[in-house]
């Protein structure tokens, strides 16, 4: 049982990676998509999505090199990936923000039960 359980875990962990490339990808494609030409539609698509990644890089993964203090973390999570339901919704792809939230939504669950 415990065996079982320390998988479901690292497929929590696991998930985790995955919602942090989808959230990058939307930020990606939301940048290529405010563009007004293929120049700044090419800029945008690369610089949000690397600004991002650099910043919880920085402050919000597990190795990170400066640790928030747990609120500070929650927050800077809530704003990274959930900002990308909005930027879905704006897009209007909203079965994909429905299906993206709650996948993110369940996952962090999981990650607070399992203290993760």
């Amino acid at each position: 049982m415990i065996a079982f359980l320390a998988g479901f875990k690292l497929l929590n962990l696991l998930l985790r990676f995955i919602l942090e490339l989808c959230a990058l990808a939307v930020y990606s494609y939301w940048g290529f998509r405010i563009g007004n030409t293929n120049i700044m539609k090419g800029i945008l698509s690369i610089v949000i999505p690397l600004g991002i990644a650099i910043i919880w890089g920085i402050f919000g993964s597990p190795k990170a090199d400066i640790q928030l203090l747990a609120p500070l973390h929650l927050l800077l999570e809530f704003c990274i990936f959930l900002m990308p339901i909005l930027l879905l919704l704006n897009l209007k792809k909203v079965e994909l923000a429905w299906i993206y939230g709650s996948i993110v939504i369940l996952n962090r669950i999981l990650m607070f039960f399992w203290d993760q």
